[in-house]
């Protein structure tokens, strides 16, 4: 299933070029919030035969005439892991960024997660806005997201798959600075629209094999990133067993994987797409920020 959120936190399934409205099978006290999502995903197993059966004689819209939103506005939680494809390790090695922390380039195995601020995530088709901040350099980095549908405490990794929810494409932006002055990694990463996801959160039970996914990048049609999750340094699986023996993962949140080799600047002006095999595509305008 393709769930999306749309207008005033409308839920919807996406079929082909339409949208179907099935906000009505959650509980109203959360209509008309970004947290109607939340409440969907932490009741999924009781709501998907409701889902399936409302969808039927739901209300369709073209999506050409509606806007979709993030398809998880407000996660609880936004993890995310570094330096988790090889050959990006090596790409960053020899960058005139090269991060000065030894730690830095090292897998999550050996130094585990990072944390972006939830406040950076933005919709399908919102502009990336750069913040003016001369010296500076702003990077696109394509990434498959994973979003958790069960309460994760202490999880194995034969057993991370009974809580995933589903999957989203997601772009990781960084600013990234020469030399010796480095801004923490958190708020390289989390000023707002900052982290675009969706357009749609593809559910698990569509995908067959997370190992197994292909995700390519474009900044004005030029082709900057291709790969497969097949390339991970460390497994999808591993990702969400090591995250849950840290802090308990909750439905809603969300875990990027990590990005592959080609990531390179972008600057206003420059329109960005990125897409995961069966999650659809981000189309992204980069424009310069407005205080």
């Amino acid at each position: 299933m393709r769930i999306a959120l749309f207008d005033n936190y409308r839920i919807g399934i996406i079929n082909g070029t339409t949208i179907r409205d099935v906000t009505n099978v959650v509980d109203k006290r959360w209509h008309g919030t970004p947290y109607v999502i939340n409440e969907l995903i932490a009741h999924w197993d009781e709501l998907k035969s409701a889902v399936e059966a409302y969808v039927r004689t739901a209300d369709e819209y073209p999506l050409a005439e509606v806007r979709l939103l993030p398809p998880i506005p407000r996660p609880g939680q936004l993890l995310a892991a570094p330096a988790n494809y090889h050959a990006h390790v090596a790409e960053m090695t020899t960058s005139r960024y090269a991060p000065t922390s030894p730690q830095a380039l090292q897998s999550p195995r050996e130094v585990g997660f990072f944390v972006k601020a939830s406040g950076s995530v933005s919709g399908p088709a919102d502009p990336i806005e750069l913040p003016p901040m001369p010296g500076r350099a702003f990077h696109h980095e394509v990434e498959l997201g994973v979003v958790i549908g069960k309460t994760a405490r202490g999880v194995s990794r034969e057993r991370v798959r009974d809580h995933i929810f589903g999957y989203l494409c997601l772009l990781d932006i960084t600013l990234r600075t020469e030399g010796k002055r480095q801004e923490e990694r958190t708020m390289r990463k989390s000023f707002e629209s900052f982290t675009p996801i969706g357009p749609f959160i593809l559910t698990a039970d569509e995908v067959a094999d997370h190992a197994s996914i292909g995700l390519k990048l474009w900044v004005n049609d030029e082709l900057r990133q291709e790969a497969n999750t097949r390339n991970l340094s460390v497994g999808i699986d591993e990702l969400i067993e090591q995250a849950s023996h840290v802090v308990t993962l909750q439905p809603g949140d969300i875990y990027a994987t990590g990005t592959p080799e080609g990531v390179g600047p972008i600057e206003a002006g420059d329109v960005v797409r990125a897409e995961v095999d069966g999650m659809g595509e981000l189309l992204l305008p980069v424009v310069e920020r407005k205080w």
